[in-house]
């Protein structure tokens, strides 16, 4: 436990190659990578996403945060992969058609990854054709729409008619965001859910699976 603890804290504070280290370690004294990833990764990082989201920690904390997880992830993943350790779950992210923002959408994929979802990053500028080819794909279970523009919500709306013309609709939760976007314009366009932070979209993604 006394490694979990540790795991958890350094991840906290961003301590990317203490934290290699202390996996190592941990890995060294034969705990399972399982328990490692869930006790250890995932709990810090869900702390870190509880304070991101009452404005404890701010943006670069969380990106200092998501670094030392992928320091982690690097030691770990070979271990997941041996014992056979699945993600949770599969995601497919992106901002849609015309918006160019990226920071938002980072975000979000960080926090969702620090859930044990795995992330399918298809950019900026993304349109309802990109987002098809990539379900068919990665049988995603779920999709993530952001829109940081007033005058790109709309693209979130024409990706998921895209989503409902190749009759893929059933086979994904649609989640949308961004600055502009509301609940009720979400309920309007026919997603799944709406998420105002990083933090919640991870929780409802989890929740979702």
């Amino acid at each position: 436990m006394e490694y979990l603890s540790e795991i958890s804290q350094l991840l906290q504070k961003g301590r990317a190659k203490e934290i290699k280290d202390v996996v190592q370690q941990a890995l060294d004294a034969g705990m399972s990578p399982k328990e490692i990833l869930m006790d250890g990764l995932i709990s810090g990082m869900s702390v870190v996403g509880e304070k991101f989201k009452n404005n404890q920690v701010f943006v670069p904390e969380v990106l200092i945060a998501a670094r030392a997880m992928n320091f982690a992830l690097e030691v770990l993943k070979p271990a997941l992969v041996d014992s056979g350790v699945q993600p949770l779950g599969k995601a497919v992210i992106c901002t849609v058609k015309g918006d160019m923002h990226d920071i938002g959408k980072n975000l979000v994929k960080m926090m969702i990854e620090g859930q044990g979802i795995e992330c399918i990053d298809l950019g900026v500028d993304a349109s309802g054709d990109k987002v098809v080819q990539a379900i068919k794909e990665h049988s995603p279970d779920i999709v993530c729409l952001s829109a940081l523009l007033t005058t790109t919500m709309t693209s979130q709306k024409d990706i998921i008619d895209a989503i409902k013309k190749a009759g893929l609709r059933d086979k994904v939760k649609i989640m949308v965001g961004g600055a502009p976007v509301t609940e009720a314009f979400a309920k309007q366009i026919g997603a799944d859910a709406y998420t105002p932070d990083a933090a919640s979209a991870a929780t409802i993604a989890r929740n979702f699976l």
